[in-house]
């Protein structure tokens, strides 16, 4: 018995890190379908594999990291088409940086509900900003030593990739972090309103990153929207739609984005998917936070409520005869 439940949790625990292996290789060749070539090395605007490897850590603990080394081995090893030393930097680089970004949220006493001001902080400048820095600095520095790289445009592939990965755990992660409280809906659910939210931030989106007229701060007001009625479930898939038209328009050289550059689409989108990420959760996380602030507050009135209903001036005047009979008793 003992075996065969050594043997049950071996399987489970090795099927874990298969799937997340899997999940990291198809969000990863997903990625790579919106590549662009900054200096003569290939980066994306949006990585979601550090965002997938980010939350899976969150659910599943950091016993699963050889699944993220495998899914990012796989990645690597298809573009490059052998496996190398400077394959196993770059692998190396993209999974500690997830890994030092989960240790880093632990430490800081991060909650994956995201219903505090401080987690959504905490998931941007740790779980984003700092943890990214590994992964961004180890491919970036392998390209220099392989010779794909000259060393004057560090800097310039460096922020590229760097801001492709912390956009992955912004826009991605927080998505994936909803899906943990996803239940079925009810009859009494904002339906109307949920669904009017989502035909105009289709419209909405498409139109701000379509059109030649540069109406992209047209996505804020959705966003604000979905903050406030929906909180995180409503702003993060939000998020993710328009830093996902985003993207397609700018690699198309599209809407607002035409007539730029490869560096000015990259610093574009970049700024324009910060700004919509950082608005979707630190936003729905106020949010959040003042409703349970709220129910906090209403249950204390509910409890002295009690209080006082207990200490009624029937009850206390019916209580009254008993107690001076008591001190007369005394004297």
């Amino acid at each position: 018995m003992i075996r065969s439940e050594k043997t049950r949790r071996y399987a489970v625990a090795a099927l874990r890190v298969l799937a997340v292996a899997a999940v990291y290789y198809g969000a990863g060749r997903v990625g790579l379908l919106r590549q662009v070539t900054v200096h003569g090395a290939m980066v994306t605007p949006l990585w979601p594999p550090t965002g997938i490897s980010l939350s899976c850590l969150l659910y599943l603990g950091p016993r699963i990291w050889p699944g993220i080394a495998l899914g990012a081995l796989l990645v690597t090893a298809q573009l490059g088409g052998a496996v190398t030393a400077s394959t196993v930097a770059v692998v190396a680089g993209n999974t500690l940086a997830p890994l030092c970004a989960y240790l880093l949220l632990r430490r800081a006493g991060f909650r994956k509900e995201l219903d505090r001001l401080r987690d959504g902080v905490v998931l941007v400048f740790l779980g984003a900003m700092a943890g990214m820095v590994i992964s961004a600095t180890a491919g970036t520095s392998m390209l220099v030593v392989d010779g794909k790289l000259p060393l004057g445009a560090f800097w310039s592939v460096w922020a590229a990739w760097w801001a492709g990965d912390v956009m992955g755990v912004l826009v991605v992660a927080p998505v994936l972090l909803v899906l943990r409280r996803v239940r079925m809906p009810r009859l009494s659910d904002r339906w109307t309103e949920a669904g009017a939210l989502l035909v105009v931030a289709v419209v909405g989106s498409v139109v701000a990153t379509q059109s030649s007229l540069s109406m992209l701060y047209l996505v804020f007001p959705i966003l604000v929207w979905a903050a406030l009625r929906f909180q995180l479930a409503g702003s993060a898939p939000s998020a993710l739609l328009v830093s996902v038209l985003a993207i397609v328009a700018g690699t198309d050289g599209a809407g607002p984005f035409a007539g730029h550059t490869i560096v000015e689409v990259m610093i574009n989108l970049t700024v324009l998917n910060g700004a919509v990420a950082l608005t979707a959760l630190l936003l729905a996380a106020i949010v959040a936070e003042q409703q349970n602030i709220r129910r906090r507050i209403e249950r204390a009135c509910e409890e002295l409520a009690e209080v006082v209903d207990h200490l009624a001036p029937g009850r206390s005047a019916a209580a009254w005869p008993s107690r001076a009979k008591d001190e007369r008793d005394h004297r």
